[in-house]
């Protein structure tokens, strides 16, 4: 029986090692901060074009994470490839041999996983902010003031998050191109589209990243946006349910199913 600390090296051996998974790590951190600092410098820009709404409802910190929605793709790629990796190569029967404990196995890869997504998440977080904050002027606002160090972490823990479910995905579906083709489609379309549709968006404000993303939000009603019905807690507890299911219903298929 392969003991705890010995599966948690072998996992991270295997990330840190697998170049792929290293440099979209490099991309969720680089193409977040890049865009971020765009169009926080492209709002500060334009500010004075906003309508009254807006400007009243201007929300600089929400603002600062603009590319997340970009930064959450690369985390996506991320999560998949941790799991999908070991299924395209064959390297999954090779670790369930040395490993046979599935829950030990599949649980320690994810912590391992989900522990450096989270750590590059919070220096993209972190990182994000202040540059976004220097490219606003006049307009934008401090790590100290209410509920902005909050929204910061958040940002990170969003990060963490999307990373994990892609995971949980990945190991129910156990192929890279299906999860990348069900998972990119859901999150940079799908779901961008239906809740800017007035009948879908009572349902799709529920989704992983719609809900999650609330935690990053200072101002409720940023730019004029409709309130969600829960707050920024509330709505990162929905995000966890979401990603609980996945890692279920995961560890239920490779209980169930050979490598």
């Amino acid at each position: 029986m392969a003991s705890v600390p010995a599966v948690l090296q072998s996992e991270w051996t295997k990330v840190r090692t697998v170049s792929s998974t290293v440099w979209t790590l490099v991309s969720a951190l680089v193409v977040t901060v890049a865009m971020s600092a765009g169009i926080s410098a492209l709002m500060k820009a334009t500010f004075d074009e906003l309508s009254e709404l807006e400007q009243a409802t201007f929300d600089p910190t929400f603002v600062s994470f603009s590319g997340m929605i970009l930064g959450q793709l690369a985390m996506v790629v991320f999560g998949v490839l941790v799991v999908g990796t070991e299924y395209s190569s064959g390297m999954i029967r090779t670790s369930l041999a040395a490993v046979p404990q599935r829950a030990t196995f599949l649980f320690s890869k994810m912590a391992v996983a989900t522990a450096l997504a989270l750590a590059v998440g919070m220096v993209t977080s972190f990182l994000a902010f202040f540059a976004g904050q220097a490219l606003l002027g006049e307009h934008r606002t401090t790590l100290g003031a209410d509920n902005v160090l909050r929204a910061v972490i958040g940002g990170g823990l969003y990060m963490g998050l999307i990373a994990l479910f892609s995971m949980g995905v990945a190991t129910m579906l156990r192929s890279s191109i299906l999860s990348l083709g069900i998972l990119v489609p859901f999150f940079f379309l799908v779901s961008q589209i239906l809740i800017s549709v007035p009948k879908a968006k009572t349902v799709a404000q529920y989704f992983p990243d719609q809900a999650g993303s609330k935690i990053m939000q200072v101002v409720p009603d940023a730019l004029g946006s409709d309130v969600a019905p829960y707050g920024p807690w509330g709505g990162l507890g929905i995000m966890c349910a979401w990603v609980a299911a996945a890692l279920l219903g995961g560890y239920l298929v490779l209980k169930k199913r050979d490598a």
